[in-house]
């Protein structure tokens, strides 16, 4: 197993305890491990406790930000489509090391375009448990990662329990990575 990285934090930073959800702000000079950096966003170790910090916080870390999307001139709903599945493959869990898309999370993606300019996305997601305390981050880390995209104007993440989440409704790789095959 590969030693976590160790970190002092460059400058405070607000973080969100995983997995109740809470927010609590870590101090300039905290020491941390660094235990996933997944998509954007960090899993930190901190006084024994899992904190996840948000990509634009990166520096904190001594990180870089995650790079924003670019998109063609002129893309058409299909190629903005394919954006938005592709921002969700980088929405983590903070707790598993699996994308929302490959988690089976994703239940549906709709584009369309408003009647002056830009578009609308729609999404309904599940979680792999009702109560997990991380479900409005993980709802609102994909919200935010699909407004980063061009031509986005308005988009609603909704989060839904029917049908009820399974381990079938993973890919094969999540399988592989969860040893859940």
């Amino acid at each position: 197993m590969e030693p976590m990285e160790r970190i002092r934090l460059s400058r405070d930073v607000v973080c969100t305890m995983v997995p109740s959800g809470q927010k609590v702000l870590a101090s300039k000079d905290t020491p941390v491990e660094l235990m996933q950096a997944l998509g954007g966003s960090f899993t930190i170790k901190a006084r024994g406790h899992l904190l996840r910090v948000e990509g634009k916080d990166a520096d904190a870390l001594g990180k870089e930000p995650p790079p924003q999307p670019e998109l063609p001139e002129n893309a058409s709903d299909d190629e903005v489509e394919e954006m938005v599945w592709e921002q969700l493959r980088g929405v983590f869990d903070p707790e598993i090391p699996i994308n929302i898309v490959d988690l089976g999370l994703v239940y549906k993606v709709k584009v369309e375009s408003l009647p002056v300019a830009g578009r609308r996305v729609e999404v309904d997601m599940t979680l792999t448990a009702p109560g997990c305390g991380m479900g409005g981050v993980i709802a609102s880390d994909a919200h935010q990662r699909i407004m980063e995209i061009p031509t986005i104007e308005e988009a609603a993440v909704e989060l839904v329990f029917d049908p009820p989440w399974s381990r079938e409704m993973m890919s094969d790789e999540a399988k592989l990575a969860t040893g859940m095959f």
